[in-house]
């Protein structure tokens, strides 16, 4: 295959899958869960993964909550659900969410409460308004805190890169050796 070919293969691949952010969760200084918009109702999926370092199972209590730039809040309460083996070690659990609705997603948190100490790995929201977006945790979160990403407020985040902007820097860097 040309170098070229690869190249375009490559940003393609990158530009289909969506964004991914690269980068560590912190806590948040000033979320609020409670200031969630009624603009219409829109339905997400979201993906999390359970980290292979997690415990075995959780009987923690688990609160999502994402949105955009513009004030758009999605908040679920206790998606956490021992009966149904919810958020065990290695796996991945689906849950479809109704909110108001929102532009592009740009921030995520979770809320963890309990004695087990779950450990996420991904956190994958699919929007009506939205390109799918992938949050990259496989850390502890800490307990009674709302735990996460937010890259609302700047283009490029100086600890983060997504896919898309990789991609791009992949296309250039490649170029340049061509030439």
């Amino acid at each position: 295959m040309a170098p070229l070919q690869l190249v375009t293969l490559l940003c393609f691949v990158f530009s289909v899958s969506g964004s991914i952010i690269v980068s560590n969760p912190h806590a948040a200084e000033s979320f609020n869960a409670s200031l969630i918009q009624n603009l219409g109702s829109c339905s997400y999926t979201v993906i999390i993964s359970t980290s292979c370092s997690s415990p075995r199972y959780t009987r923690d209590q688990i609160s999502l909550a994402f949105g955009d730039g513009y004030g758009n809040q999605v908040y679920a309460p206790r998606l956490d659900d021992p009966g149904t083996r919810a958020f065990d070690k290695c796996s991945s659990d689906t849950y479809e969410i109704n909110g108001p609705c929102a532009y592009q997603i740009c921030y995520v948190y979770l809320y963890r409460s309990g004695p087990d100490g779950w450990v996420p790995g991904r956190v994958k929201i699919f929007g009506h308004s939205s390109k799918a977006v992938t949050f990259s945790y496989n850390k502890y979160v800490p307990e009674s805190i709302w735990y996460g990403f937010n890259y609302c407020n700047s283009i490029s985040h100086s600890n983060s890169l997504t896919l898309s902007g990789l991609s791009k820097l992949l296309l250039v860097g490649l170029v340049t050796l061509l030439w």
